[in-house]
């Protein structure tokens, strides 16, 4: 954004790494398939606003098809040792490794996000989750749920569009360690890595109906949700969606796991390194554009340090370079759709009507696809729209404190509870102020760190049940 003395030459990521077809298939029992009503929906890339390819669009004809495939599979699929289904993940964390090049520059293409993220964040974690749930597949008795635990049948996940592949990741390598099957629906602006993934079970050799890729939108995840044929139901999106999913699903057998919105608490105390607490609060909120749900959009700093907090993020905001996502050096990409852009233009203009300060980091915004400069607002109270309500993109709200019961009150002061994060030199009030804090996840002096053996999930509207970790077993297995 800023200029330099040493300017960035371009470095674009090559798109020939991708063969994209100019049209796609449902997966359902191994096989890519029109769908019943030969409908179809374009995917396009948010940075360029190009058509990427069309996809066939799932209704509730095939919804029916793709459970009665995974029904069919999951007997011969539970019946398989443990070590026997934990080759097929190995095999298929493997083949991920050897094409991440490929799915991390589909994913930009298709998300908009930088390719450096979905290069060096999104695909090794990917990957991380299918060797760690792989390794579990032959230990579930050991893993403190009874003796015999045993798998629950067929699994129907909806996923979203802010991290497609890893989110994909997450629900489906457990599911299959636990020796469930699985019909999942990806989002509608994100389909594509979801279709590499049904390529890649083809070729690590999986038996035909453990895996259904179902691309589609609303309709057809709540198709899945309410199938009487579906024993569990995965969910991560908006809060919204979850309380309806919450619905359809209550006074059934189906078991549930929800990871919801959220309205992250970044808190810095007086003592906290500046410039890495500057480096965290950047990247709590402005990595894949803020559209995260654990996102750290709103920081709590002390007063006596918050001129020099605000100071030192605007100058490293001025830095950071907005534009094409294939190209290495770029740190902010495209917001992902043109509906995701409208939410996000319209929570910040609503911020200022409402008498916050805003301040935008100085950067000439593409005049194609989807853009919104780095947002900072000063001046904000607990009242303010911007601090209550997640608005998924690249605006972070700015709050002040003066004593640590005061962070943790305002910090838990929301319907949400997904993550918070602490910034100080003391051990000790890290642990009291974590222990008070209503969040499922808290990082200290960090944010943003996933691994595949830690638990995720969150309190209050933030949902319902742990993914990752030996926890996220448990959703999967009736136990």
């Amino acid at each position: 954004m800023a200029s330099s003395i040493f300017e960035y030459a371009p470095a674009p990521e090559s798109r020939a790494v991708v063969d994209l077809a100019p049209s796609y298939g449902l997966f359902v029992d191994g096989e890519f398939t029109e769908a019943a009503s030969g409908k179809v929906f374009k995917t396009v890339s948010p940075a360029t606003e190009e058509v990427l390819s069309e996809v066939a669009r799932a209704g509730e004809e095939d919804v029916e098809r793709a459970v009665r495939a995974a029904r069919r599979a999951f007997a011969g699929w539970s019946a398989l040792p443990g070590s026997e289904r934990a080759k097929y993940l190995f095999r298929i964390a493997r083949i991920i490794q050897e094409r991440a090049r490929e799915l991390a520059v589909l994913e930009t293409l298709d998300n908009g996000k930088p390719v450096k993220e979905t290069r060096d964040v999104d695909l090794p974690l990917v990957a991380a989750h299918f060797f760690y749930y792989a390794g579990w597949a032959d230990k579930l008795e050991h893993a403190g749920f009874g003796p015999a635990p045993r798998p629950l049948g067929v699994a129907g996940q909806v996923i979203p569009w802010n991290f497609p592949l890893l989110m994909l990741a997450w629900k489906i390598a457990p599911a299959l360690a636990t020796g469930n099957t699985v019909v999942l629906k990806p989002a509608e602006t994100t389909p594509l890595s979801a279709l590499f993934f049904a390529d890649i079970c083809r070729q690590a050799g999986l038996p035909k109906g453990v895996v259904n890729i179902l691309p589609g939108f609303g309709d057809a995840g709540a198709a899945l949700v309410a199938h009487e044929g579906v024993d569990k139901v995965a969910f991560t999106g908006s809060t919204a969606v979850g309380k309806e999913i919450a619905r359809t699903v209550a006074g059934t057998r189906k078991r549930v796991t929800l990871e919801l919105g959220g309205k992250g608490a970044n808190i810095v105390f007086d003592d906290a390194p500046v410039d890495q607490a500057v480096e965290g609060i950047v990247s709590g909120i402005f990595f894949n554009q803020g559209q995260v749900c654990c996102a750290g959009s709103r920081l709590l700093v002390q007063e006596s340090v918050r001129d020099e907090v605000l100071d030192a993020l605007k100058r490293r905001l001025s830095t950071l370079r907005l534009g094409d996502p294939l190209d290495k050096n770029t740190d902010i990409g495209a917001i992902n759709s043109a509906e995701q852009l409208e939410r996000v233009t319209r929570l910040a203009d609503q911020g200022e009507a409402e008498g916050a300060e805003r301040w935008s980091a100085p950067c000439e915004l593409p005049s194609t696809g989807y853009w919104f400069a780095p947002t900072v607002f000063t001046g904000v109270t607990q009242a303010h729209t911007v601090a209550r309500e997640e608005i998924f993109g690249p605006v972070l709200s700015v709050l002040t404190f003066r004593t640590p019961a005061e962070a943790v009150a305002k910090a838990n002061n929301t319907p949400y509870g997904l993550s918070a994060g602490i910034w100080t030199e003391k051990g000790s009030r890290m642990l009291a102020v974590a222990q008070q804090l209503r969040a499922g996840v808290v990082w200290a002096n960090t944010f943003n760190k996933f691994d595949p053996t830690s638990p995720f999930g969150g309190y209050k509207e933030s949902g319902h049940g742990r993914e990752g970790g030996r926890h996220g077993l448990e959703a999967y297995l009736d136990v």
